[in-house]
């Protein structure tokens, strides 16, 4: 069986060193580049400490990313870089499964159109965690039946955008299953942004604290009672499995997947 050829970027970022390291212990996978603005020149099998492997880290570009030779490119770089880095994929026909957050649906129906067009597959997921996908499934069951939820998240400081996506999609989702949304008294409100961000009536609390990695509640409420649904990652391993399924799915589509949910059978 040929092995799936991966490349990563991000690649000397914690989630980018994890990819890595995961790529190069999988059997059924190959790690052909590893790309990112810092480190470059380093070999990326000892920053992970996997020893040399003779692939250096190197500046995204076309011509580095064709020259690899890679069909899949796992991205978790910055909200800056990447919108720019799908498009770079898609220019060099590798198929993008993508971690980074900051695309807004704008983007993302982007993103849809382009990736139709070219006949390729690409899987972009809010949250690669399995237990943080079933979160989300979960909460919309309990949208349906309770009427009233905030979300809470929580990740380290270094994260530079809030709310997460894991949080929007959450959101989302619970927005689309709810039979009625709930009544607002938001004259009555004393300090600005108490209550936290709100998308589509679902109140978003962002909390960034070291020593954090990512962890999300939902809190439901409904007549005398309340429901909480809580995933937590206390590791980056926690979302290697998810990403190893989208690598290995992205290759037998040729859409935009958005959701791991939709990789997984419920």
């Amino acid at each position: 069986m040929e092995t799936i050829r991966v490349a990563a970027s991000g690649a000397k970022g914690r989630m980018g060193r994890e990819v890595c390291r995961t790529v190069l212990e999988d059997p059924a996978l190959e790690l052909v580049g590893a790309f990112d603005i810092h480190g470059q020149g380093e070999d990326i099998g000892s920053a992970v400490g996997k020893g040399e492997t003779g692939i250096v880290v190197a500046d995204l570009n076309r011509e580095t990313l064709s020259a690899s030779g890679a069909q899949v490119l796992v991205d978790f770089s910055t909200p800056a870089a990447v919108l720019e880095n799908i498009h770079l994929a898609l220019d060099c026909r590798v198929r993008p499964v993508v971690g980074t957050t900051g695309l807004t649906r704008e983007d993302l129906a982007q993103l849809r159109q382009r990736v139709e067009a070219a006949g390729l597959g690409a899987v972009i997921a809010p949250n690669f965690a399995l237990g943080a996908v079933l979160m989300m499934k979960f909460s919309t069951l309990a949208a349906r039946y309770l009427p009233q939820a905030e979300i809470i998240e929580m990740h380290h400081d270094q994260k530079i955008d809030a709310p997460s996506g894991t949080a929007l999609k959450t959101a989302e989702l619970i927005a689309a299953a709810r039979t009625r949304p709930p009544v607002e008294r938001e004259d009555l409100y004393k300090l600005a942004g108490v209550r936290g961000g709100v998308q589509e009536g679902v109140h978003i609390h962002s909390v960034r604290l070291s020593g954090l990695i990512a962890h999300q509640m939902v809190i439901f409420g409904g007549l005398g009672q309340t429901l909480t649904l809580r995933h937590d990652s206390y590791d980056r391993t926690s979302f290697m499995p998810g990403v190893v399924l989208a690598v290995k799915h992205v290759l037998e589509t040729n859409q935009l997947v958005y959701g791991l949910e939709h990789l997984l059978e419920f």
